[in-house]
């Protein structure tokens, strides 16, 4: 008895039948845009769009501080072709602090890479802080971050990106990860600062080399670009003289760049709160103590 004719874009066995198909998994997709503008000494909310599976939520703030944004992912983590959007617009003389519900999480991908890319304007004596949580690479996950940001030579940005390889207090190691992160920041529209952490392969291994990670499983870099950088130098370098894991603090042509390494994600995350508290002079956001 004849199935009928094979079509031509079936995969088939060895005995002429067609194979399943596979199957075509959902993907998380998500957006969202925020734009803050300055109505006096205070700061609004002029623009809030978000559409998938990114969430924005706004905590109340006391008065006189900074209004404060909290991005949320309801899928929970990105695994391979999941994708992520972020944009967030300081107009001039606003301010705004730019946190994450929680950490990110990269799961193990069965195909595809995760993408995670933000985008970010700061206005003419505008003050932007981004300050997510650590991101956590899971064992055999991929992740492409790009964070691309345009800063006004009057104004100031002060942002974070922690990378933590594996659930470091549950014995976690990250064999086989593919993480590419790439930062990219103009002032005036002219780029000061280009930088790049790639890792491909098994990270323990690559971060065990001394002039690699020397044995590090939580990375960090901190960027601030404001006209007085430069002479937050000593305050930051202070701030770091007892770290928990290692670190290095450079301060030139109105940029101030940290990178710190740490054993585990908590100390990690000791260090950096520390740095990021001296250099804004105030607390964290809320929900990095929650």
């Amino acid at each position: 008895m004849s199935a009928g004719p094979i079509p031509l874009t079936a995969e088939i066995d060895s005995n002429r039948r067609p194979l399943p198909r596979p199957v075509s998994m959902e993907r998380a997709r998500g957006v969202a845009r925020v734009r803050l503008r300055a109505d006096g000494a205070t700061t609004r909310l002029s623009e809030n769009f978000q559409a998938g599976s990114a969430k924005v939520r706004f905590p109340r703030t006391r008065s006189g501080e900074a209004m404060q944004v909290v991005l949320l992912n309801t899928a929970g983590g990105v695994t391979g072709g999941d994708h992520l959007s972020y944009s967030v617009e300081v107009e001039a003389g606003a301010s705004g602090v730019v946190s994450t519900v929680a950490a990110e999480r990269v799961y193990r991908r069965a195909a595809g890479v995760a993408r995670i890319e933000t985008a970010m304007r700061v206005g003419d004596g505008g003050r932007l802080d981004w300050l997510p949580q650590e991101t956590i690479v899971f064992d055999r996950s991929a992740l492409t971050r790009t964070l691309i940001a345009d800063v006004h030579p009057q104004a100031e940005l002060l942002a974070i990106e922690a990378v933590v390889l594996g659930r470091t207090a549950m014995g976690e190691t990250a064999r086989n990860v593919a993480v590419s992160d790439t930062w990219r920041v103009r002032r005036g529209g002219k780029l000061i600062f280009a930088d790049g952490l790639r890792l491909d392969g098994d990270a323990v291994e690559i971060m065990a080399g001394a002039a690699t990670g020397n044995a590090a499983a939580a990375v960090a870099t901190l960027l601030l670009v404001a006209p007085d950088a430069e002479a937050r130098i000593d305050a930051a370098r202070a701030a770091l003289s007892s770290p928990a894991g290692e670190c290095g603090t450079s301060a030139w042509n109105g940029m101030l760049v940290a990178r710190l390494i740490a054993p585990t994600g908590q100390a990690l995350r000791a260090d950096l709160m520390h740095l990021v508290e001296t250099l804004r002079r105030r607390p964290m956001p809320r929900v990095w103590h929650c």
